[in-house]
């Protein structure tokens, strides 16, 4: 019996490397009015053109159908499956998972699945994914599988900085005196996700300020704890996003991959969002 691994599309993994590590996906939507769109089908610079015109969407779990079909045909092929989905308190995609599992296995009693809530989204969510994906293609059972999700999750971080506050304050996941002290003194959040939920490390003046102290933070987590891997997030700014990942890998000699965030996420920050993504050799503190 093999495990597979199944998670949601917030998890912005490469195309490249699902291919690679076999992972199964399911999608996530947006809706603009009576316009509803899986965010796998849209790009986004169509996405932001439409969010331009039409203000912005909407977002909403996977169907449960979706969910379902997924989850029936690992089980029947007689394999195990570890899903692991962005933050319960984000979407309730988890909980979601939850009511399916139940479901397939009242149809299959042998049925072996784990549903783990990742605390956040985007490549934080990701590389928990892409650590237990490396095992299950190296035959590892399922617990052990869940295990490397779990400890990933323990040692990752995830730090952004929006180009301003007008997205997150518009989709509420930041308070609305916050957001307009913000815009009036011209002061750049760099944000994390602790405990499932969107929140402020420190406020600096400028975004390049930010950038520098988010590096620094970064840097003096590395110092403590070791160096695992590094992913740059961009919304529509790559050549921000190459610059910071230059900055860093003169810093550490590695390579880093620059990702695009996708529209569920970027709907919160907006274009211009810029963050690094990393895990350590041991648990952050």
């Amino acid at each position: 019996m093999a495990v597979q691994v199944l998670t949601d599309s917030t998890s912005y993994i490469s195309k490249e490397i699902k291919e690679e590590l076999n992972i199964r996906m399911v999608s996530l939507s947006l809706s603009f009015g009576s316009d509803s769109i899986r965010e796998v089908d849209i790009d986004n610079d169509l996405f932001y053109k439409k969010m331009a015109s039409y203000g912005i969407p909407t977002s909403s779990q996977p169907s449960i159908g979706e969910l379902y079909n997924e989850m029936l045909a690992v089980i029947e092929k007689g394999d195990s499956l570890c899903c692991i989905f962005l933050s319960s308190e984000m979407s309730g995609t988890f909980s979601t998972g939850q009511l399916v599992k139940e479901m397939v296995s009242e149809k299959h009693k042998n049925a072996r699945i784990e549903i783990i809530d990742s605390r956040s989204n985007s490549m934080q969510l990701g590389l928990a994914v892409i650590m237990a994906a490396r095992e299950a293609k190296a035959n590892k059972t399922l617990e052990e599988v869940k295990e490397a999700a779990l400890e990933n999750i323990q040692r990752s971080r995830f730090l952004f900085i929006p180009e301003n506050l007008k997205y997150l304050k518009k989709g509420g996941r930041i308070g609305g005196a916050s957001a307009l002290i913000g815009d009036l003194f011209g002061i750049i959040p760099i944000l994390t996700v602790e405990n499932g939920i969107t929140t402020v490390v420190t406020k600096v003046r400028t975004k390049k300020k930010a950038v520098l102290a988010m590096i620094d933070i970064m840097l003096d987590n590395i110092s403590k704890y070791g160096l695992g891997e590094v992913i740059i997030h961009h919304i529509n700014c790559l050549d921000e996003a190459k610059e910071l990942a230059q900055m860093i890998k003169e810093k550490l000699k590695v390579n880093i991959d620059i990702i695009a965030i996708g529209p569920v996420i970027g709907l919160h920050v907006g274009p211009g969002t810029i963050g690094i993504v990393y895990y350590t050799q041991k648990a952050l503190r």
